[in-house]
């Protein structure tokens, strides 16, 4: 894999926050912030599979065993005799 530098500008506030997590997890601030982004990506991707899926899932239509006929009228089921 090719990697590319890029230059981050956050508050000094929070990246001394993100030095003590990276330091707590005995890595790099570069890894760190470089894994978390890989998650993200990760979980977009997913997330467009799963819903190319579901898309396609819902526009097949479930086969609900009436084989195109519905038994009933809706007479019928809101008869209150």
């Amino acid at each position: 894999m090719e990697y590319q530098n890029i230059t981050l500008s956050i508050p000094k506030e929070t990246l001394l926050k993100v030095k003590h997590i990276a330091i707590d997890r005995q890595t790099s601030v570069s890894r760190l912030l470089a894994k978390t982004l890989e998650e993200i990506v990760q979980k977009e991707e997913t997330y467009g599979k799963a819903k190319a899926r579901q898309l396609e899932s819902m526009e097949k239509g479930l086969n609900l065993g009436l084989k195109g006929t519905i038994s009933w009228k809706r007479e019928e089921l809101h008869d209150r005799k």
